[in-house]
């Protein structure tokens, strides 16, 4: 749900995660494999908010997709088992989950931005991603000029909430992805904006990608700010994926093609 563009780490920083030992996670919180401090010992425990398919979504009883299969990676690296809680989103973006103590990281779409950068620590960026509109089949909606007038249904504390009110769109707010759609089709807003990759699933016969507003954002995971030991470890995770195709493999099952690069 945003990201600023950074350069993917190069470093061989594996040995680093499994190193590490300094960390300010929270307080109380049980030092696990490698010197990674954990909430629950022998538990990576993250904050995430589905509905937001093809990254985070509920599947036969269980949270799955893109950023769950990532962090199961996480997990199986450092020896621990995943544990999924679902917070709604604004606590997961502004850090409050991270500052509570719910969660040792957050992984839901979340874009990174300077604004956020301030409030946690992230991982170096794993996905691109830009804006997208969702419309009425036939409705011939298919720019931000075609908008006005239009109601906007917009996900709240997102990324692509912000561009539209920076557009001067009109928008109503809702608090996840699903409910955004089920406005949509209820004919309560005339077309919603979020992240593109995210809208594929919801096409059919009576909806359809009315534009693609590409914005440069990328997703990054969070961790409690000063958690290096942690960050480290998530770094080293997604380099290896990267590099030994894992990474390909998660994309393509989830997004339905190959990444790009």
């Amino acid at each position: 749900m945003a990201r600023l563009t950074r350069a993917l780490s190069l470093a061989a920083v594996a040995a680093l995660a499994l190193t590490a030992c300094s960390s300010t996670a929270s307080d109380g919180a049980a030092t696990g494999e490698g010197g990674v401090e954990l909430l629950t010992p022998g538990t990576l425990t993250v904050c995430t908010n589905p509905p937001y398919e093809p990254f985070e979504y509920e599947e036969n009883g269980a949270i799955v997709g893109l950023d769950i299969a990532i962090v199961q990676e996480v997990a199986d690296d450092l020896g621990v088992e995943l544990k999924t809680i679902v917070t709604p989103f604004e606590g997961i973006q502004s850090g409050a989950d991270l500052d509570a103590g719910n969660c040792d990281l957050v992984a839901s779409g979340i874009t990174i931005t300077d604004v956020r950068e301030e409030k946690m620590d992230f991982s170096d960026p794993y996905f691109d991603a830009d804006q997208g509109l969702l419309v009425p089949a036939g409705s011939g909606l298919n720019s931000v000029e075609s908008l006005d007038g239009k109601t906007v249904g917009v996900q709240a504390a997102t990324t692509g909430e912000e561009w539209a009110t920076e557009q001067g769109l009109k928008t109503v707010q809702f608090e996840d992805l699903g409910l955004q759609v089920e406005a949509l089709r209820g004919g309560t807003v005339d077309a919603i904006i979020n992240d593109i990759a995210v809208l594929g699933p919801f096409v059919d016969d009576s909806l359809e990608v009315g534009a693609t507003f590409p914005t440069g954002e990328q997703y990054g995971f969070g961790v409690k700010t000063g958690n290096t030991a942690l960050l480290d470890a998530v770094n080293a995770t997604l380099e290896r994926i990267k590099s030994d195709g894992t990474y390909d493999d998660i994309y393509t099952t989830y997004i339905g093609t190959a990444p790009s690069n």
